[in-house]
């Protein structure tokens, strides 16, 4: 085991690329990052959904614009709602999911220059399990 991957910021950096907020299957956002990004923005929450959101099954995602970014997303300014940016970017890259499927990291290590590949499935499910409960109790 190669002791310089034990921690979170050992296996990720942000590049601040924005390459995480182009499509990649969308971005979900749950009940309260909706409240919290329409008052961001001014918006109607009662309304949000229809107006910044499409579904992926039952689940709202945030629409993408027409170069393929979030909405949100504005390549001079980066992440326009950052302050309140939902939970899914909030816990990327570290997602659930990957405590389940920690193959998945590679694929999504291949789309992210701030990640390293190759990390053994064992830290990366407890880095992971670390971080999200870290993110859950701050929210």
């Amino acid at each position: 085991m190669d002791y310089r991957y034990k921690t979170a910021d050992k296996i990720f950096k942000c590049q601040l690329c924005g390459d995480c907020c182009n499509g990649f299957g969308g971005t979900y956002v749950t009940a309260q990052d909706i409240v919290n990004i329409a008052s961001f923005i001014d918006a109607d929450p009662k309304t949000f959904v229809a107006r910044y959101c499409d579904y992926s099954g039952s689940r709202p995602v945030l629409t993408l614009g027409t170069n393929g970014s979030c909405i949100f997303f504005d390549k001079e300014k980066q992440c326009t709602i950052h302050p309140v940016k939902p939970y899914m970017c909030k816990a990327w890259p570290y997602i659930k999911t990957i405590i389940k499927n920690p193959e998945n990291w590679n694929a999504m290590a291949g789309a992210c220059p701030g990640m390293k590949k190759n990390i053994s499935h064992k830290d990366l499910q407890q880095i992971v399990t670390l971080e999200s409960r870290k993110l859950d109790r701050s929210i």
